[in-house]
């Protein structure tokens, strides 16, 4: 937008808070607009960045059939719109749709290896689904298609209840809670910086590159390790506990980047503990002000008082239903 660039957000806040974006609120360039994909939607444009559905595991499982419409449905809207308006589409995959891999590292040519009936299909098989339909219109009917396969991020404004690896970790281990691992922890995962992603996204969109394309950072590690370095972080007395499996949680996760190096010059450039300490210090924020509301609410009988509650008993049920 300070480029000169006017944006339209839609956004149906299933996941999202309208605080992530408050700062852009009354800019010139932005408009924010409370719209569901899944409805088509008719408005002029010139490119599209389709991010829409939840991804973190317990959000995605929360409507499995909302999940599979958001990447279905809303992504043939998406498309339908591109298609009346000349517009170029970017379309926000997921290293899900290599499933739990049987190759390693992963790169983009890896068909997958994908429990179409499991607890995470609604994910996987929605974003696989949803690719294949970009380069349907690409073929038939000339929608110029880009694909991010995107890999685990982080980073500032994730929701306390997000129910992700990092937020999960960093929250039980600033309040000394139990770090809980599902299954032994010898499972990896490689985990980008959100601003790292969004340096991606843009050099892809600006790219003259169709094919899919692996958004993460290569930079593995087991998640026993991974909770063991925020521990020492943050300096908590957190024990870890492991916890029994999870259904289809894929064992091993890391992107070959070389066709993002080759073709759109990209490559992450924040080292994991930078990321991770901004991170703590967003997180540690977001605690303050949580306590700060609920010790006015003592005192003051604020309405709000409800949605805090409500907010922390969601974070604690997603806590013990996390699936990284």
């Amino acid at each position: 937008m300070f480029q000169g660039h006017e944006v339209t957000v839609l956004d149906n806040f299933f996941t999202g808070r309208k605080k992530n974006i408050e700062h852009w609120i009354g800019h010139e360039n932005f408009e924010l607009i409370h719209h569901d994909i899944v409805n088509p939607i008719y408005i002029e444009v010139d490119e599209i960045y389709h991010l829409a559905s939840p991804a973190s595991p317990p959000h995605y499982m929360f409507n499995p059939v909302k999940t599979l419409k958001t990447n279905t449905m809303g992504t043939i809207n998406v498309l339908g719109l591109a298609k009346r308006v000349h517009a170029k589409v970017l379309f926000a995959s997921t290293s899900e749709v290599y499933g739990d891999p049987e190759q390693h590292p992963q790169d983009e040519e890896y068909w997958g290896h994908v429990n179409p009936i499991g607890p995470r299909a609604c994910y996987d098989e929605g974003k696989r689904v949803a690719e294949t339909l970009c380069y349907s219109f690409a073929k038939q009917d000339h929608v110029e298609v880009r694909v991010a396969r995107i890999f685990n991020t982080y980073g500032p404004r994730m929701h306390m209840s997000d129910g992700r690896v990092v937020s999960n970790f960093i929250l039980q281990s600033l309040q000394n809670e139990p770090i809980t691992i599902y299954g032994a922890g010898n499972q990896t995962r490689s985990f980008q910086y959100v601003s790292d992603l969004v340096d991606g996204l843009l050099a892809l969109m600006n790219s003259n590159y169709s094919l899919p394309v692996n958004i993460g950072n290569p930079e593995e590690h087991t998640i026993l390790s991974f909770a063991e370095i925020i521990r020492n972080l943050i300096g908590t007395s957190s024990k870890i506990v492991l916890l029994p499996k999870m259904e289809d949680d894929p064992q091993r996760r890391k992107p070959n980047i070389t066709r993002a190096l080759t073709y759109i010059g990209w490559q992450p450039k924040v080292g994991m503990l930078d990321g991770l300490n901004r991170t703590i210090e967003y997180f540690k924020a977001e605690l303050s002000h949580a306590k700060r509301k609920e010790s006015f609410n003592v005192y003051g009988h604020s309405a709000s008082k409800k949605s805090l509650d409500q907010d922390l008993a969601k974070f604690s049920d997603i806590k013990r239903h996390n699936t990284l």
